[in-house]
């Protein structure tokens, strides 16, 4: 399946009929047994609930939901638990929890989640903060609930498979998904030897598409292995020659180019 609409797909700087734009355009685009997940998470939990129910008349399956984070302080477990469960409630397509901390500043509190993973209508959670800790007791926490945990971040999916983590949603995949694709098969053939040496390829790379240089990087390496990068949207910068050399030496010196 395809994640549109997530942190890569510079989410917060499209407009809400460009979000819905996105989806159908995906949604026709992709064979029906292919899963669409779109981001619709908002800032008010009724604009969420509004943006999601719209995103399941695009054609999204799944919505995933950012956690809102502009008041952060008074973001409590019971203050994010009634949010999601109200979205919960109202959205006519099963809801991931989304937690990627670098760029809200806000992880989804333990006890949150495992109070939401009873909840019939939430089905997952892309955890991007990287606590391999923390994912491994999600997993054991939520086991009696229909509920899976996915990494976030392909630095940490051997790992994520390691605790018991059910896949993966991983910016890397939007260049070397072949090699993602790859690392999930080892890993559920218990293939770990064979697993670890890729995985220890893939988490330069990674840390340079994410953390180092963010979108602009991981468009400018699109184009290198054939895809459409593109310009990123303002205040979004292009990378400099220099960061794009650097960008093409960390590829170039794990095997990828």
């Amino acid at each position: 399946g395809l994640v549109v609409l997530g942190s890569n797909g510079e989410y917060p700087y499209l407009a809400p009929r460009e979000r819905l734009e996105v989806v159908s355009c995906v949604r026709r685009a992709l064979p029906r047994d292919h899963l669409l997940l779109a981001g619709s998470g908002c800032e008010s939990t009724q604009a969420t609930i509004e943006l999601t129910v719209s995103m399941a008349e695009a054609g999204a399956d799944v919505a995933l939901v950012v956690t809102p984070c502009y008041y952060r302080g008074a973001m409590t477990s019971a203050a994010l638990v009634h949010h999601y469960t109200e979205v919960g409630d109202a959205s006519p397509i099963p809801v991931v929890l989304y937690s990627v901390p670098a760029n809200t500043g806000l992880d989804l509190p333990m006890e949150a989640v495992i109070t939401l993973a009873q909840h019939p209508n939430i089905i997952g959670i892309k955890d991007s903060g990287g606590d391999i800790t923390r994912m491994g007791l999600m997993v054991h926490k939520t086991r009696q609930e229909d509920f899976q945990v996915l990494a976030g971040s392909a630095g940490f999916l051997l790992a994520s498979y390691a605790v018991g983590a059910s896949g993966g949603v991983c910016a890397l995949a939007n260049v070397l998904g072949a090699a993602l694709c790859r690392l999930d098969h080892l890993c559920r053939k218990g293939q770990w030897q064979e697993a670890r040496d890729l995985q220890h390829r893939l988490i330069e790379p990674n840390t340079a598409v994410t953390r180092q240089f963010g979108v602009p990087g991981l468009k400018k390496a699109m184009e290198w292995f054939g895809y459409y990068g593109g310009p990123c949207r303002a205040p979004l910068a292009p990378l400099s020659p220099a960061q794009v050399e650097e960008l093409r030496n960390t590829f170039s010196t794990n095997g990828w180019l």
